[in-house]
């Protein structure tokens, strides 16, 4: 059951991520056609999701390991995406793209690990 709870999330994970990044990318485009916003808000909510998601999984126990497994392996491991965040980021650097490249990769690891304690952090405070 478990295994069919994660297959059902990752399939609605990674619908939801297409949308979110065709949507975002049609968007921002036109103000910065080089940063990969898309990938980047995508991981960024994600990862307030999943900390959010964790405290009242683990913390809160307010979740079966079904539940747990469709939405945290599942549905927001399909969500957010490493794959598509380090072709981005060499994209961008084959593009000669440098700064672009280098703020993608410390904004994305610096706002995604503040948006997982806010997420967190936020979720203690109301859950």
């Amino acid at each position: 059951m478990t295994y069919l709870a994660i297959a059902m999330g990752g399939a609605l994970g990674a619908v939801m991520r297409a949308l979110m990044i065709s949507g975002v990318t049609r968007l921002l485009s036109a103000q910065s056609p080089l940063f990969p916003w898309g990938t980047f808000l995508v991981n960024v909510l994600g990862s307030s999701l999943m900390g959010m998601v964790f405290i009242l999984a683990v913390e809160r126990g307010a979740l079966s390991e079904t539940q747990r497994a469709f939405v945290m392996v599942g549905m927001l491991g399909a969500f957010t995406t490493f794959s598509t965040f380090s072709m981005d980021a060499i994209s961008l650097i084959q593009q000669n793209a440098i700064w672009q490249a280098g703020s993608y990769l410390l904004a994305s690891v610096l706002v995604c690990l503040l948006g997982t304690w806010l997420g967190m952090a936020l979720t203690r405070a109301v859950a």
